[in-house]
């Protein structure tokens, strides 16, 4: 299939299930960014209960979560699937906690939660982000703006997760000449304060793949790859990325 086919046939099967009320395509492939090894990111939004054994009754080749399979929250499970020979990955999205989080962003109100793959983390208002940059394939969905209210609270609690990651790395770990926590607790950190950073210019962030370069604090590199498990030295790293995210923000 062409790609176009390919998004039709998907959409059109996702669009049929029982409850679905929209489907969209998100990812690299909504913004324009992709390589041609980029997977496919589909996002089903669903009225009411959805169960997945329609999903599963397709018969795609892959794995396809309960709700809550991902761990619940706001990231509520999906499917990584095969599909025409291109790896797709389907994203539960229940509209009435869309809609809620949408709300809640408008008056400045989030939330945080953990997420597998996220170093940081995700804040509740990814789905709303999501909302705004993804593309619509079927149905009709909202597309929000950067609510003013957000940038103002969103920046000062990421800098001040970041500015504890920081602390604890240094009276914890750096001490202690445990160099694999501390740069653990950097990498963190960096995701943190780019958030805030993100969040302070009103940019929507919906993954941590380009968040240190959209942030401008690649310079962290450097200063992981010089770690070594010497106390003077770690010590020495964590205030150097004190300063550089002081920099960033």
């Amino acid at each position: 299939m062409t790609d176009q086919a390919f998004l039709d046939h998907v959409a059109d099967r996702l669009a049929a299930l029982p409850g679905v009320r929209a489907v969209t395509l998100g990812g690299s492939r909504a913004q324009g960014t992709h390589t041609p090894s980029s997977d496919w990111d589909f996002a089903l939004y669903y009225r009411g209960p959805f169960d997945p054994a329609g999903l599963r009754a397709v018969g795609w080749e892959g794995e396809v979560s309960e709700i809550g399979g991902w761990g619940g929250g706001v990231f509520n499970g999906g499917a990584w699937l095969t599909i025409d020979g291109r790896r797709a990955d389907v994203h539960y999205r229940d509209l009435d906690v869309v809609e809620h989080e949408l709300a809640e962003a408008e008056q400045g109100r989030f939330h945080w939660e953990p997420l597998m793959f996220h170093l940081a983390g995700i804040p509740s208002y990814l789905v709303v982000a999501e909302l705004a940059v993804n593309r619509v394939l079927r149905g009709a969905l909202p597309r929000p703006g950067y609510p003013e209210p957000l940038r103002r609270s969103a920046p000062p609690m990421w800098r001040d997760r970041a500015a504890m990651t920081l602390q604890y790395a240094g009276s914890a770990y750096a001490a202690r000449g445990l160099a694999t926590e501390v740069a653990g607790a950097l990498a963190t950190a960096a995701m943190q304060t780019a958030h805030a950073v993100l969040a302070a210019r009103g940019e929507w962030v919906t993954n941590e793949k380009r968040l240190l370069e959209r942030a401008g604090l690649r310079g962290v590199d450097a200063i992981v790859a010089a770690l070594r498990p010497d106390p003077h030295a770690l010590t020495r790293a964590v205030a150097e990325a004190k300063a550089l995210f002081a920099a960033a923000v």
